[in-house]
Formats: structure tokens, C-alpha cells, sequence
């Protein structure tokens, strides 16, 4: 299986990017992961909340094939703690899922037609986090969820 982060805009801190790139080297001693950009939307000023979800909607259906597993990174999502999480990926691992996508949206979610294609929604927190802190806070966890399935000493009870 290989798992890919599909998130809207560029992550422009580089104290934030060097631990994502920190975290992206060491998944791949476990799978198959890739982060994959969608540039933010052209003077989103401009546009009202609804519009600016429709447009950046359609550039995320754009990416995602039919067979793909997509979860919205979403604060209505079901929260799991640690241990669940990494359940859940050896699930959907032993499910012979050949691609699982995990999508950050932009600052106002997801259109209706995303929703509409998702096939679940994790929430990380009740907290609100930036979109750049979401994606650090989930290739950490990622990591840590394949720790815990190798029984390795990152993750403590």
C-alpha cells in the first residue's frame, strides 16, 4: 500500500518543513509515502468562503483516482488516540488497499462534492491547528502509528 498526504498550499516554514522532511525520511523505512501539493487558489481574496471551496475541491478531485481510499483530515472526523490509529492503517493495509490518501483542505474545509467522494474523515484534535502545524502534527503520527506496529520504543504507554 502506499499512503499519500494531499494538502492545499505550500508549507512556507521552514522550521515546519525541515521536521516534515525529518519525519517523510523516516516513514520510508516502513511504506510507501509521498506529500503532494495543490497550489493555493489565485486571489482567494477575492472570493467568498463557498466559491473558494468549490475551486480548490475540483483541483483535489482532479488528483484522486477511482480506486484510491481517500480520508479528509477534518475537525468532525472521528479522533483516534495513538494505538487505534495504528490499527487502523494495518486495516487498511491487510485490506489490500493499494492507495490510502489523507487530504488537508484549505482554511475552510472541504466543498460538498469532496465530502461527497471521501470514504471517512479523521479529526486530529478538537483544537484548531494552522493547515502547516496539521501537517507536521500527522506525518508525526503516522510515523509513531508504524512504530507501534513494529513494536519499536518511540511510542510509550
Amino acid at each position: 500500500m502506499q499512503i499519500k498526504l494531499l494538502a492545499i498550499g505550500k508549507t512556507d516554514n521552514q522550521a515546519i518543513q525541515s521536521l516534515i522532511d525529518e519525519y517523510q525520511k523516516r516513514l520510508g523505512f516502513y511504506i510507501k509515502f509521498e506529500m503532494e501539493f495543490i497550489p493555493d487558489i489565485k486571489n482567494s481574496k477575492n472570493l467568498n468562503e463557498s466559491i473558494q471551496k468549490e475551486k480548490e475541491g475540483e483541483q483535489i478531485l482532479k488528483k484522486l483516482q477511482p480506486s484510491d481510499e481517500v480520508i479528509l483530515l477534518d475537525e468532525k472526523g472521528k479522533q483516534f488516540n495513538s494505538i487505534e490509529f495504528s490499527e487502523f492503517l494495518q486495516k487498511k493495509m491487510n485490506s489490500g488497499l493499494k492507495q490510502l490518501i489523507f487530504v488537508i483542505g484549505g482554511p475552510y474545509g472541504f466543498s460538498e462534492s469532496v465530502y461527497s467522494r471521501a470514504n471517512g474523515k479523521i479529526s486530529l484534535s478538537k483544537m484548531t491547528f494552522s493547515h502547516q502545524m496539521v501537517r507536521i502534527f500527522f506525518v508525526e503520527q503516522l510515523y509513531r502509528s508504524f512504530t507501534i506496529l513494529r513494536n519499536e520504543p518511540y511510542h510509550h504507554q
